[in-house]
């Protein structure tokens, strides 16, 4: 029998998830607003390598590089119509590289938001959304995928479309993370608690947060989904850190060390899965990887109190504050 992403995180498992594709991807020459889902046909050994790289470091899980896969991303390049094409050579690129690693690797059908707003805010009707989401589904079910990953997501509505659209085309895993990046709360004021009561409702296999406003208010997310769901299995992917600007360049100040410190305490918080997003790296990865691996039975995290209008102070104070037991 196959193994399954639940064996893994059976009796408390801890999962890798991997860190930022478009980081590698810039390293390796991806121009600035080029859609990275053409190299899943013109350049598919790139492609590949950044995956490698992940799955070196230890990672269980793997996105595809297909963020930008609907049909509302594509079209701002004229690629609408290629969208199932290009998820599912994106799919199959990723579902190969895990095939052939020498530890369990799943692969996560990575899909991003449409970029649009739904009515009556915005332009976009739900049936639209469902309509973009389930193409893009299909591309990446038929590239083998196993687990569908909905990301950075700000309006529940256009999870639920993800998750309807995904649910037309495959019964695959589905698995979806929120952006809380004002003032702990999403662009469109979603709570922790409101995204984990809501998406647990719609029977997801696991849920979170990624990207965001560096460790601290991530791990206020953290704790708030777990308190608020504490059967759920909880996803947080952070970012290395929070962005510089450095000689021109766009840079993360979260080295592997922090992010290796980070992966603790959000296991220690009640995540489950855990990965990294914008400027993390292949060596943030490895280095989570030791952390996660480590004993850290001596680690305790003391979180309670905390609400979102408490904001990421409170968490640094409480949640996101460590100390080790005295030896006995």
């Amino acid at each position: 029998m196959k193994l399954q992403l639940s064996d893994l995180l059976a009796g408390g498992g801890t999962v890798l998830a991997d860190g930022a594709t478009g980081t590698q991807m810039f390293k390796l020459g991806l121009g600035d607003g080029a859609p990275p889902e053409t190299w899943n046909d013109t350049l598919p050994g790139n492609v590949t390598l950044v995956h490698q790289q992940y799955i070196d470091a230890g990672a269980q899980i793997i996105l595809t590089n297909t963020f930008g896969g609907t049909t509302f991303r594509l079209k701002l390049h004229d690629l609408q119509d290629r969208s199932a094409e290009l998820n599912e050579k994106g799919a199959a690129i990723a579902k190969k590289a895990a095939d052939a690693a020498d530890h369990p690797v799943f692969v996560a059908g990575s899909i991003g938001p449409t970029g649009e707003i739904l009515k009556p805010m915005g332009d976009m009707s739900y049936e639209e959304a469902v309509e973009s989401f389930a193409i893009q589904a299909k591309g990446l079910h038929d590239g083998g995928a196993d687990l569908f990953w909905i990301e950075t997501m700000s309006d529940l509505d256009e999870v639920k479309a993800a998750v309807e659209g995904i649910r037309q085309v495959s019964d695959r895993p589905i698995c979806a993370t929120m952006s809380f990046d004002t003032n702990g709360r999403t662009m469109m004021g979603v709570t922790p608690q409101n995204a984990a009561r809501t998406m647990h409702e719609w029977d997801i296999f696991a849920f979170g947060a990624n990207c965001g406003n560096g460790f601290e208010e991530i791990e206020m997310v953290v704790q708030l989904m777990h308190q608020a769901v504490p059967e759920a299995n909880i996803i947080v992917k952070s970012n290395a850190g929070m962005p510089q600007w450095i000689d021109n360049e766009l840079k993360y100040d979260g080295t592997p060390q922090a992010m290796a410190d980070y992966a603790q305490r959000v296991r220690a918080l009640g995540a489950s899965i855990i990965g990294g997003c914008c400027g993390s790296a292949p060596e943030h990865i490895l280095e989570m990887r030791k952390a996660l691996d480590a004993d850290s039975s001596d680690l305790v995290v003391e979180a309670r109190g905390i609400k979102v209008e408490d904001g990421p102070a409170a968490v640094a104070a409480a949640g996101g504050r460590r100390r080790r037991r005295r030896a006995r």
